[in-house]
């Protein structure tokens, strides 16, 4: 078997090809040229390849040395980023930040948010989480996560900390064609009882397994948020949404907002959410201050958004979907 290249041989070869002669790089590396002819040549020795051809004055790379160059580059720089996230480590630093994202927030924060991270923190792995309130402070509550932005926590669970950051909205929503958009009017309670409702399980248990704003006798409980939509856009039922999470199908006309009297649009509380014995570290501290200052720009209540933003010909459901959509 023949001996593995050192990271110092490596460099050395990468420093010749990139300066053009031998000297060069002995210039760039302040060592000796013979130093630096004798390492070269041990490489080549245990590659049993020519790297450079040296029949012209200065070396030029083979066929060989250039394929080889481009395994050493790759070498330096994954041993630049191994030097960086260690001295990052020795500053208080995550090596890794699992992040949870409830769908209450609007898909354009977390992009923006993420964005900035990547430029701030470029050797701070991420590995994120989406899906439901529930799913989110329940990754919490497991130590599964290291920050979630989510809904409102119960107060009990006690091994978890909250702050308070945003907040969200949900209202009814059905397909246009479905029967309770074409009534027209007001809905009352009897006209959504026999309507099939959509209703998200929470399947954690951190609600307690109780049903919030389920009026109809016949209601098809699904997994996630995701499928919930699709099904409202299919015809196939009424329910709740996020309006975060349904803006665009309002204002291309996939979904409306019903008004039925016994479900009240609701304000829901968005918080940030950790365990309480291992609070962020900086990145993670970073991500929460960043998602506050993006959530801060929405409005403290629905009422008042539609009354400030919406023009006198444009109807709520399109406003409030415009607005929180940030657009």
């Amino acid at each position: 078997m023949l001996p593995n290249p050192t990271l110092d041989q490596l460099q050395v070869f990468v420093a010749v090809a990139e300066a053009g002669s031998f000297s060069a790089a002995a210039r760039r590396l302040n060592r000796a040229q013979s130093v630096v002819s004798y390492t070269i040549a041990n490489l080549e020795a245990q590659l049993q390849l020519a790297l450079f051809d040296r029949s012209a004055r200065n070396p030029v790379l083979t066929a060989a040395g250039r394929g080889i160059l481009e395994d050493a580059r790759r070498m330096m720089a994954d041993l630049d980023t191994l030097r960086a996230r260690a001295s990052s480590l020795t500053q208080g630093l995550e090596a890794e930040v699992h992040l949870g994202v409830s769908v209450l927030v609007p898909e354009h924060v977390t992009v923006d948010v993420l964005r900035r991270f990547q430029e701030t923190f470029p050797n701070v792995a991420l590995r994120l989480t989406t899906g439901s309130p529930f799913r989110v402070i329940d990754m919490v509550h497991k130590g599964q996560l290291s920050l979630g932005i989510g809904g409102q926590s119960p107060r009990d669970l006690e091994d978890v900390a909250s702050e308070r950051i945003g907040l969200s909205f949900m209202a009814a929503m059905a397909a246009p064609d479905h029967a309770l958009a074409k009534a027209g009017r007001r809905l009352l309670l009897a006209d959504v009882r026999e309507e099939t409702q959509i209703v998200v399980a929470d399947d954690t248990g951190v609600t307690g397994n109780n049903d919030f704003n389920v009026f109809s006798r016949r209601a098809w409980r699904v997994s996630d948020m995701g499928t919930k939509r699709q099904l409202l856009i299919a015809g196939l039922g009424w329910g709740g949404m996020p309006l975060s999470v349904v803006a665009h199908d309002i204002t291309e006309g996939r979904l409306v907002q019903l008004d039925v009297e016994p479900y009240e649009p609701i304000d829901m509380p968005v918080e940030a959410q950790w365990p309480r014995a291992l609070p962020p570290g900086p990145a993670g501290r970073w991500l929460l201050e960043q998602y506050r200052q993006s959530l801060s720009h929405c409005p403290t209540s629905l009422g008042t958004a539609l009354q400030k933003m919406a023009p006198a010909d444009t109807a709520p459901q399109d406003a409030a979907a415009v607005l929180l959509a940030g657009e």
